[in-house]
């Protein structure tokens, strides 16, 4: 029963997705710090993180997926300015983080953790603090950017993923977008 099918739980997050290209670019400007600490992120795996759910049932994936899907979107593209180079030091996470949180996008994560309360998951409330980690098990201070960060994450859609091994799996999206 190796078979990753078979597994009885899964580790899920919802998430806005970056594109690949806008991957490549953060990708860039990472390496540019010339970071001699953590491990960084592989930048396929990155994302804004909208709400962690941890592990849960696989039974439970569907109806998650119905509650997900009956969340009000904004009706237009979300956009987050990633502006912000911080380090989380109880993480252990080097971050982009917006200056300042949109009302759509605080709004978007408050109705899904509305919408996922009935599962139980995650029960420890926690201040949503919205970023793209670019490294873990950083334990240095905040490294110095030529050029201070300045990236537009643009979404259409949230997602659901899996994380499994290190990778991430998306399992099912969302238009935030009304569909004509």
């Amino acid at each position: 029963m190796n078979d990753e099918t078979c597994e009885p739980f899964k580790r899920l997050f919802f998430a806005l997705d970056c594109a690949p290209a806008q991957r490549r670019d953060i990708a860039q400007w990472r390496s540019a710090l010339q970071l001699r600490n953590g491990r960084p992120v592989p930048a396929d795996n990155f994302h804004l993180t909208l709400k962690f759910l941890g592990t849960v049932g696989v039974a439970q994936i569907a109806d998650i997926c119905t509650a997900a899907a009956s969340i009000r979107t904004p009706g237009e593209r979300l956009t987050v300015l990633l502006d912000r180079l911080d380090v989380w030091r109880r993480a252990g996470a080097l971050v982009l983080a917006p200056e300042q949180a949109t009302p759509a996008l605080l709004r978007l994560v408050y109705d899904l953790e509305q919408a996922m309360l009935p599962f139980g998951l995650d029960q420890a409330p926690k201040e949503y603090r919205p970023h793209l980690t670019l490294a873990r098990d950083y334990r240095a201070s905040v490294p110095e950017s030529a050029t201070p960060p300045e990236f537009f994450l643009r979404a259409d859609r949230f997602i659901l993923f899996e994380s499994h091994k290190g990778r991430y799996r998306a399992l099912a999206e969302w238009p935030l977008i009304d569909p004509q």
